[in-house]
Parts: structure tokens; C-alpha cells; sequence
């Protein structure tokens, strides 16, 4: 799973919760994948209308970046630019396209300058920006602000369980991103009602913070609900128990609307601090039993 087109093309049993991947940055080029889908899948995505389809049809598979981009992209449409291995949300950018220009992680870009930081980029793809459900938006409209969710696959009893789930929540600090460790926010999502705790800050000087409201856009956390949570939470559990190959996976989703939700990302060794900031996991006999079969413990 650190390989993301790898894992995307396995996600293909599940076509209605994975982004679309446009295609992959290398060597100064853009080589597309599947030219002739012409729209991103709905349900949550920024559907991607192209605004000439004769120039399109005429593009290669591999390109210039800038004129896939110009041909693509219309006013106000977003795309996810991300390091095709590794996770952590360091190697994420976004790429906007704003009243004729391009903002690069919130900042504008001339041609020149975009073509320079996008010939940096080494074996990038190129992904659907997934919208948020509003509920997400008001916590924090800078960010995607996603929820990750982590499963373990118990043998004993054949099936899937979630031993914990938080949302993310960013802030100024994290922008573009909503890392915990980069200063967003933390809250533990409660397993069987979809509410939220208050959100945790990261210990830079050794203290967690906790916010029962959003320091910044002074939005409710605390007993936020995620709408549809118990529909999100079974169809997760259901693609977890068919991937029980892959018995601990930390999954990041996005909400896109009540009990409807998109996998952005799915990491094969997920970090534990914005997790057991809420709560020790060992705590829990059965979360116990998986790490030591595992040799974890």
C-alpha cells in the first residue's frame, strides 16, 4: 500500500469511494492515464468538464504538464498533486485554477514558475480533488479536513473491527494539509454514534491542548456529528474484510455527503500519536490480542 497508483488499481472492486487518477508526473512530463474518461466519477469529486474537447482528443499520453492542465482545467477546479509512495502528507500539493491564473498550494504561480515546480516533481500523480461535506467545511474551509480511520483484521473471528477513529481538522499552521503533527487538529470520532470529542492539539512543549471549538473559525468540535457515520463505517468494515490480506490499515477519508465517503489514502504502517492522544489502545483486550499475534507486542 505505500505504492498509491498500486493500491488504487486494487480499490477498483470499489469504484464509487476512490478518487480518479488522472495520470503521473516524471521526467518534466505528464503521462495520462485513461485519455478517453472524459469526467471524474460524482459523488463528492470536482467533476472535471474539459473546456476544448477537440484539443484534447489531439493531446498524447505523454505531455507538457501546463497544456494537460490548461486543456482540463476549468475556473475554480482543483486537482491533488501526491508522491506516488509514502505517506504523512508531506509530499501532498494542490493545484488550483483561479480566474485564469494557477495557485499552487494557495499561492500564485506564473507559467514559468509553475512549469519549474512541476518539473520537480519526480513520479507524482496527478488525483481528483475530493469536495468535503459540509460539516467538514465549517470546521476548517482551508483544509480537507479527513477522517482516519484504522482496522484490524481478527482472525479468530473472520472479520474487520476498528479499534479507533479520529478526524483530522487543519488550522493556519497545517495549510495545505490537515497533519496532526503539523499543527492541525485531532478528534476522536466515538465508534458507534459518529460524535466527535474535542480536538487535541500536538505537544510541541510537551502539553496537549484540547479545543472544544475551533481556535480559529470558533466552529464547534466537541459533539459534532458526521453525517451518516453508521452507513460509513459498515461499508468500511466491508472493505476491509475483503482486503483481510491486509489485516492493519490506518484509512483516510473524506466525507462527501450523508453516509457517502471517498478513500484518499490507505497506509500499511499508520502512525499512533493522533491516535493514542485520545486513549492507550492496549487498553482494549481484543486491540491487545491482534498486536501480540502480530508480534507487535
Amino acid at each position: 500500500m505505500d505504492n498509491k497508483l498500486a493500491f488504487h488499481r486494487v480499490l477498483g472492486e470499489f469504484p464509487s469511494h476512490r478518487p480518479s487518477v488522472y495520470g503521473l508526473l516524471k521526467d518534466g512530463h505528464f503521462h495520462r492515464f485513461n485519455p478517453d474518461d472524459r469526467t471524474v466519477v460524482s459523488g463528492g469529486g470536482s467533476e472535471l468538464e474539459y473546456q476544448n474537447q477537440t484539443v484534447l482528443a489531439a493531446l498524447e499520453p505523454t505531455m507538457d504538464p501546463l497544456e494537460w492542465f490548461d486543456a482540463t482545467l476549468s475556473n475554480g477546479d482543483q486537482l491533488v498533486l501526491k508522491w506516488f509512495s509514502g505517506g504523512g502528507g508531506n509530499n501532498v500539493h494542490f493545484l488550483e485554477q483561479r480566474d485564469g491564473s494557477y495557485l499552487y498550494d494557495g499561492t500564485e504561480k506564473t507559467d514559468a514558475e509553475l512549469a519549474e515546480v512541476v518539473g520537480s516533481l519526480e513520479d507524482y500523480l496527478v488525483c481528483e480533488f475530493v469536495e468535503q461535506a459540509d460539516y467538514a467545511d465549517e470546521l476548517f474551509p482551508t483544509t480537507t479536513n479527513t477522517i482516519r480511520v484504522l482496522t484490524m483484521y481478527d482472525e479468530q473471528a473472520q472479520e474487520a473491527f476498528i479499534p479507533i477513529a479520529i478526524h483530522r481538522i487543519g488550522s493556519s499552521d497545517s495549510v495545505p494539509v490537515d497533519n496532526f503533527s503539523n499543527g492541525g487538529l485531532s478528534a476522536e470520532v466515538d465508534r458507534e454514534t459518529g460524535l466527535l470529542s474535542a480536538g487535541a492539539e500536538y505537544p510541541h512543549d510537551g502539553a496537549v491542548g484540547w479545543h472544544d471549538t475551533h481556535p480559529e473559525t470558533g466552529a464547534p468540535i466537541e459533539g459534532t456529528a458526521i453525517p451518516g457515520w453508521e452507513a460509513i463505517r459498515e461499508r468500511l468494515l466491508e472493505i476491509a474484510s475483503t482486503f483481510s490480506h491486509l489485516p492493519y490499515v490506518g484509512w483516510d477519508l473524506v466525507v462527501t455527503s450523508e453516509g457517502e465517503f471517498k478513500i484518499i489514502e490507505a497506509n500499511s504502517y499508520p502512525g499512533v500519536a493522533s491516535l493514542q492522544v485520545h486513549r492507550p489502545l492496549l487498553a482494549e483486550s481484543r486491540i491487545r490480542r491482534f498486536y501480540r499475534r502480530h508480534h507487535v507486542v
